[in-house]
């Protein structure tokens, strides 16, 4: 990751900042769940650096980025990637996104903005009204607080504990992240979310769906649902996944994608 660029990029009166493998390959852009940040796709990253230009942003309220008081629903999230793919000259991009940057991905395609070449949702936060109300409801956000008051060191140990499969530097990663995510970051869990069967609709570009086969948001069901309301869409499914598909098979989600890009290259 030390050769890897970092940089700032100003849109919308705040700072984004990124991670970018750099070259002159076509631009792939990761977008992170809540509690991520760019670094997280270090794995994939490396599986499809020697083909692409791969930028990772933090979203605003994670990472290095800006956290401003207000702004972090969904169209927010989807004017910053706009702005950041303005911004950096990306030229016909694609976007892969996972979880809350799944969403933001479809929403930001589903607006035909930035001349996006190609979508790659993994386990999208494709909610219905009333899961939504449910999630908002729960814990996480102060579960979330407790957290921050962690020491690494033992977030690190909390994780490992209850992931057992992730690899020792994913862990790692994860919590740093976590650890740098303000609470403002979960306005996005606040209802209504853009209505996921509208947003991919309204999508013009080839749409890889990815999910895995242990509990994850979007069912084998939702995914099929998902796929006759625009023929464009594809399903993946990767075994052995939950919803955390990209730090449980990182190996297995480099292959499905570098694969499906070189078809829309």
């Amino acid at each position: 990751m030390t050769t890897w660029m970092s940089g700032v990029c100003e849109t919308n009166g705040i700072n984004i900042h990124y991670l970018r493998t750099g070259g002159a390959n076509p631009p792939v852009v990761l977008l992170h769940g809540l509690t991520g940040n760019g670094a997280c796709w270090a794995p994939l990253a490396r599986v499809l650096e020697g083909e692409f230009d791969v930028v990772m942003p933090d979203a605003r309220g994670h990472g290095g980025s800006s956290a401003p008081h207000h702004g972090y629903r969904y169209d927010d999230h989807a004017s910053d990637v706009a702005g950041l793919i303005r911004g950096l000259e990306l030229s016909r991009p694609v976007l892969l996104g996972h979880s809350m940057g799944g969403m933001t991905a479809a929403v930001v395609a589903s607006r035909g903005a930035g001349g996006i070449r190609g979508l790659i949702l993994v386990d999208p936060t494709f909610l219905s009204p009333e899961r939504q109300r449910e999630v908002r409801d729960s814990d996480v956000a102060e579960q979330h607080r407790r957290t921050l008051g962690m020491q690494k060191s033992d977030l690190v140990a909390q994780l490992r504990a209850r992931h057992p499969r992730r690899s020792p530097e994913i862990v790692a990663l994860l919590a740093e992240a976590r650890l740098k995510t303000r609470m403002s970051a979960f306005d996005v869990l606040t209802p209504p979310n853009p209505e996921y069967r509208d947003v991919v609709s309204a999508i013009d570009v080839p749409i890889l769906l990815v999910i895995g086969d242990s509990n994850p948001v979007v069912t084998l069901e939702m995914a099929t649902e998902v796929r006759s309301l625009n023929p464009r869409v594809r399903i993946e499914q990767v075994q052995d996944a939950s919803h955390g598909l990209p730090f449980e098979q990182p190996e297995r989600l480099g292959e499905v994608v570098a694969s499906f890009l070189r078809e829309l290259a």
